[in-house]
């Protein structure tokens, strides 16, 4: 990979959190949220854009997914207990960390393909990558995929 191209995939990936970093977060609404954890050891503070699956307004309740699975630092760092504040659209909050049971994480799973129809066919193409093998979005694939791929909630701690 050259190294303008490699160049302009980092500053892709770090465009999210400028804009967070700008205040204008909620350009993004609630298709992704800004996460600062702490890491385990370091206690350095990060920030990471995640992509929510679920929103659940009522109890402004974000679901994501950890694309690099259970290793994942974010994932490990938030359920050792170093989330520090999560910000959806205008809203920021400390948050309750909670991983989703298989059964509700098939089930929004399900849901998100159901909102997303036009772009399943990507979606389970990059899932079949980052899971390690080939993801039909049967049930059967999906609960082995949320083994692999592991899907948490953040809401209000308060």
């Amino acid at each position: 990979m050259s190294v303008s191209l490699r160049r302009l995939l980092r500053w892709l990936l770090k465009a999210p959190v400028v804009l967070y970093d700008a205040h204008a977060g909620w350009l993004l609404g609630h298709r992704f949220l800004l996460l600062r954890h702490r890491g385990r050891r370091s206690h350095r503070l990060y920030s990471t854009v995640l992509e929510v699956v679920a929103w659940r307004p009522a109890t402004r309740e974000a679901v994501v997914m950890s694309g690099f699975g259970h290793r994942s630092q974010w994932y490990r760092n938030v359920l050792a207990g170093q989330a520090v504040e999560v910000q959806v659209a205008r809203r920021r909050f400390l948050p309750a960390v909670r991983p989703l049971g298989v059964e509700e994480a098939v089930g929004v799973l399900a849901d998100y393909e159901r909102r997303n129809r036009l772009a399943v066919p990507l979606v389970r193409a990059v899932l079949s990558k980052l899971a390690g093998f080939r993801y039909d979005g049967s049930d059967a694939a999906r609960r082995l995929l949320v083994d692999a791929l592991p899907l948490v909630a953040f809401r209000p701690l308060d």
